[in-house]
């Protein structure tokens, strides 16, 4: 049987419009995940469905409004932008193999994205889950989705799983490219603050690299730019509920800087892939508005990779290496 293969390119996904509705039928998906929150069901799901997605879906809601484009969520509309700039850039490169997207949560489903793959004929796919940092809350779940989407496959495809290219050395050339670029255009700041999204401590406890691999893709990025220690600092963002977190913390860190001298502060989040709501109404709202409240002058947000050149082409890297 000849072999074809294809690319599930995944993110984690979004609402399908900001409304309080979509926003609840989204968190309802996503916050049910164990992979997600491991509480016992017993007790989540009584919590989830009856306290938190109440309360917090018109707040969500709000928030998404902020951010939400002709387009639709920035996520979705990137996403589709990096699905076809892959494909061509794969075709440029003389590798003939069908891109899909899919989404861990939402739609278009891990269960949609294959059914392209397949009505095209592949039968081996390389999931790239554009994590660049693994986590059991983010890579695991793609993983888990996946499972769940073959259960009714008599002939299972293939599959190869991507699991992290935190310290590829063209993702952390193309992190690099994009800073130097934002100096070049707008000067560079006091200081450097690389956002991460947040887990749980106790994950990193139970054997979760995440931290660890946010640290690690920091440290390149800040030896290939010639930060000396002091002129950049690294945090987690975007903590929920009250157990504790991986610290710093990136609200306190960005109030705490004024006092310390920083007045011009420039941040990056090198573990998002895409820009969303997380990296443009948290970071390039709230902790904006916070820094300036305590004192900063110039506060300057680096935008995710999306689908820049560099990006694609780290991509390509990264799937070829599987193709060989």
């Amino acid at each position: 049987m000849t072999t074809k293969t294809g690319i599930l390119l995944v993110n984690l996904g979004t609402p399908a419009a900001p409304t309080t509705a979509a926003v609840k039928a989204f968190l309802g998906q996503f916050l049910h995940d164990p992979r997600v929150v491991d509480l016992p069901r017993a007790l989540w799901c009584p919590l989830l469905h009856g306290i938190i997605l109440p309360t917090r879906s018109p707040r969500v809601a709000k928030l998404y409004q902020t951010v939400w484009t002709a387009e639709g969520s920035p996520l979705m509309a990137i996403s589709v932008r990096q699905r076809t700039a892959l494909e061509q850039e794969l075709t440029r490169e003389g590798v003939d193999v069908p891109v899909a997207l899919a989404m861990t949560y939402g739609s278009p489903s891990m269960s949609e994205g294959w059914a392209q793959l397949k009505a095209q004929g592949v039968n081996r796919v390389i999931i790239l889950p554009l994590y660049p940092q693994y986590s059991v809350s983010t890579t695991a779940s793609v993983f888990d989705a996946w499972a769940k989407a073959m259960k009714r496959e008599r002939n299972l495809p293939v599959m190869r799983l991507i699991r992290d290219y935190h310290a590829h050395p063209e993702y952390i050339q193309a992190l690099t490219q994009s800073v130097r670029r934002h100096w070049e255009r707008h000067g560079q700041g006091d200081h450097l603050l690389m956002s991460f999204h947040g887990i749980p401590e106790r994950y990193a406890r139970e054997g979760d690299p995440y931290g660890d691999q946010c640290r690690h893709t920091a440290s390149l990025l800040a030896a290939a730019l010639s930060l000396e220690e002091g002129r950049w600092s690294l945090t987690f963002q975007s903590r929920f509920g009250k157990e504790e977190w991986l610290k710093p913390y990136t609200d306190e860190t960005v109030a705490s800087l004024p006092g310390q001298g920083v007045k011009r502060l420039d941040v990056i989040c090198p573990g998002f892939a895409a820009d969303c709501l997380e990296t443009l109404e948290e970071i390039d709202g709230q902790n904006r508005e916070l820094f300036l409240e305590h004192g900063g002058e110039a506060f300057h947000f680096i935008p995710s990779l999306n689908d820049e050149a560099a990006h694609i082409r780290m991509m390509v890297s990264l799937i070829c290496r599987e193709l060989a």
